[in-house]
């Protein structure tokens, strides 16, 4: 499937659930699991959920803002920001010197972190709509970038790197959580839109995915692999969780 196509199916799909829909149509997780199940079983506490609880949506393959320190004052860059749950909890360890910019490609997402800024009283986080293919951020602008099972969706990840290697401060961590497969799909399955938005048509192989991030010029350490969010929520898939400490020299 050519790249513009699987980013109108990503958008289309997305905007229907930032306007009320469940992500379970498309992310096979059970039904009968709700947001905060969902995100305790990826490493939220029960605090950090009650914190923002509008903005949970129940997407996402970890807590990127647990997984290593964000320090008051830094500037955080979150890739793919939906509602603004992980914004927000990163906005909670910056304090108020700090400021934390979400980008999304789906305008009604945008929106709607936007109104739970207003509603939660965080004016140090700011949302762009934008590709994560060609950031609206300034070079050598951010300390930390995170990011939460979006990266999965971008047809050209050697080109999100590029970028986030672009965006980063030399010293500058990158701190995220995505689906990479462990057995390559079939054509048909890559060309499947409920598995492209569903985190599954777009992941790399393993090794593939930790290519492209040191062929970006980042060092990088696997902290943690996930092969039990197969069963949780993809129905036993050939598929791990896996979270990633990178950083710019």
């Amino acid at each position: 499937m050519k790249k513009e196509k699987i980013k109108q199916v990503i958008k289309k799909h997305y905007s229907k659930v930032a306007g009320g829909d469940s992500c379970c149509s498309s992310c096979s997780c059970d039904s009968g699991v709700d947001n905060e199940q969902i995100s305790k079983s990826i490493g939220y506490s029960d605090k950090e959920i009650k914190s923002v609880a509008d903005a949970n949506l129940g997407l996402g393959c970890g807590n990127p803002t647990g997984m290593g320190e964000i320090k008051e004052g830094e500037v955080v860059l979150d890739l793919g920001s939906g509602a603004g749950f992980d914004c927000f909890l990163a906005a909670q360890k910056t304090g108020k010197a700090g400021k934390v910019i979400g980008i999304d490609i789906t305008q009604e997402m945008v929106d709607v972190a936007k109104v739970n800024a207003k509603k939660y009283n965080y004016k140090n986080v700011e949302f762009r709509h934008g590709d994560i293919e060609k950031l609206p951020v300034d070079d050598n602008s951010i300390d930390v970038v995170i990011s939460n099972c979006v990266i999965n969706l971008a047809p050209d990840k050697p080109k999100v790197f590029s970028e986030v290697y672009r965006v980063l401060k030399t010293g500058g961590r990158v701190y995220l959580s995505d689906i990479v497969l462990l057995k390559e799909l079939s054509k048909a399955q890559r060309d499947n839109e409920k598995l492209i938005a569903g985190c599954v048509a777009g992941a790399l192989l393993k090794n593939d995915y930790l290519k492209i991030i040191t062929d970006a010029g980042f060092k990088v350490k696997i902290l943690s692999e996930d092969k039990d969010i197969s069963k949780r929520q993809y129905q036993g898939a050939s598929l791990e969780s896996i979270k990633i400490e990178a950083r710019k020299n």
